[in-house]
């Protein structure tokens, strides 16, 4: 099992459970991780699983591409320098461990 933890903007921390394949959202959705609001169920096209990676976990995730990049423009929240759709970071063991901070509202 491969570990994801949520942090709220409030600075609570939920801790969640996936697979190696699984994206953030779908952990964070199955889970019940409150914020993660998967719209399109993993799609990329709705932009309601963004979230903030922790700086310490950047530079392991998977680059974005263009399509998502395009998509983040369309966020709720502020998009920055660390944003990321869940939808589009699928963890592995590599990734166990993840911290990302999901924004206060998706739309």
């Amino acid at each position: 099992m491969i570990q994801v933890h949520f942090r709220s903007e409030d600075g609570s921390v939920k801790s969640a459970v996936g697979t190696d394949g699984d994206s953030v959202m779908e952990i964070a959705r199955n889970n019940g991780v409150p914020g993660i609001v998967a719209e399109c169920g993993g799609a990329a096209m709705c932009a309601t699983c963004h979230v903030y990676v922790s700086s310490d976990w950047l530079e392991r995730i998977p680059p974005m591409s263009e399509f998502e990049d395009e998509l983040l423009e369309g966020t709720g929240a502020p998009r920055m320098e660390n944003s990321r759709l869940g939808c589009q970071i699928k963890v592995s063991d590599t990734l166990d461990g993840l911290e990302v901070t999901v924004p206060a509202s998706q739309y």
